[in-house]
C-alpha cells in the first residue's frame, strides 16, 4: 500500500472518530456525501444569498426544527416539501445544493436579487410541482436539465435576464400548466413542440427576441386560456 492511499484511509477514519467536534463534522459531511442533509441544502441556500441580510430569517441556522424556519415546510417525515422565500432580499447566487431537497414540491425564490444561473443540478428535483425564480437578474441559458422535472405543473422563470434558446427538453413536461418565460432575452423560433404540452393553460413568451411565424401546433393547446406573445420579432 503506497503511502498515499495510507494516508487517506488514516484521515478517514480520524474523521469518523473525531466527528463530534464542530470543524471535522463539516468536513466528515462533505467528504461522505450520504451525509448530506436538508438542514445542510439550506444552510448552502443562506449562506449563498447573504442570508445574514435577508428581511426574515427567523429561526434559520439554528437547532429549531426546520418547519420553524421562516418559508420552509416540512412533512411528516421532516423532509422540506416547500421553500417559499420570495420578497425576501436574497442576494447572490442560487446553490447547485439544493439538488439535495429531493421531497421538495415547491420552490419560490421570486422578487429577489439574485444573480448568476439557474444551476442545471435543479434538474434532480424530481417530485417539484411548481418552480418559481421570477423578477431577479438570474443569466445565461434556461438549463436544458429543468426537462427532467416530469411532475412540473409551473416553470416560472419571468422577469429575468436569460438569454438562448428555449431547450427542445422542456418538451419532456407533460404536466406542465403555465409556462412562464416572458420579460428576458430569449431568442429564435417560437418551438412547434409547445404545442404537444396539452395541458398547458397559460404560456407567456412576451418581451424576448424571438423571431419567426407562429407555428400551426399551437392550435393544439385545446386547454390554453392565456397567451401572451407581443414585444418580439414575430
Amino acid at each position: 500500500m503506497n503511502s498515499f492511499l495510507r494516508n487517506l484511509i488514516t484521515m478517514a477514519l480520524v474523521c469518523a472518530v473525531t466527528v463530534g467536534t464542530n470543524g471535522t463534522h463539516a468536513f466528515a459531511s462533505s467528504l461522505f456525501e450520504p451525509n448530506f442533509t436538508d438542514r445542510d441544502a439550506l444552510v448552502s441556500l443562506y449562506e449563498s444569498t447573504d442570508g445574514a441580510n435577508w428581511l426574515n430569517s427567523d429561526n434559520w441556522l439554528t437547532d429549531a426544527p426546520l418547519d420553524t424556519w421562516h418559508g420552509v415546510t416540512t412533512d411528516g417525515s421532516g423532509r422540506v416539501i416547500e421553500l417559499n422565500l420570495s420578497e425576501n432580499e436574497l442576494d447572490g447566487s442560487i446553490p447547485p445544493e439544493l439538488r439535495r431537497l429531493t421531497g421538495l414540491k415547491e420552490l419560490h425564490l421570486s422578487e429577489n436579487e439574485l444573480t448568476g444561473p439557474i444551476p442545471p443540478e435543479l434538474g434532480e428535483l424530481e417530485n417539484l410541482v411548481v418552480f418559481y425564480v421570477s423578477d431577479n437578474e438570474l443569466s445565461g441559458t434556461v438549463p436544458s436539465e429543468l426537462g427532467r422535472l416530469t411532475n412540473l405543473e409551473v416553470l416560472a422563470l419571468f422577469e429575468n435576464e436569460l438569454s438562448g434558446t428555449i431547450p427542445l427538453e422542456l418538451s419532456n413536461l407533460a404536466s406542465l400548466k403555465a409556462l412562464y418565460l416572458s420579460g428576458n432575452r430569449l431568442r429564435g423560433t417560437i418551438p412547434s413542440w409547445l404545442g404537444n404540452l396539452t395541458k398547458l393553460e397559460e404560456l407567456y413568451l412576451w418581451g424576448n427576441e424571438l423571431s419567426g411565424p407562429l407555428p400551426p401546433a399551437l392550435g393544439n393547446l385545446a386547454n390554453l386560456e392565456v397567451l401572451y406573445l407581443s414585444d418580439n420579432e414575430l
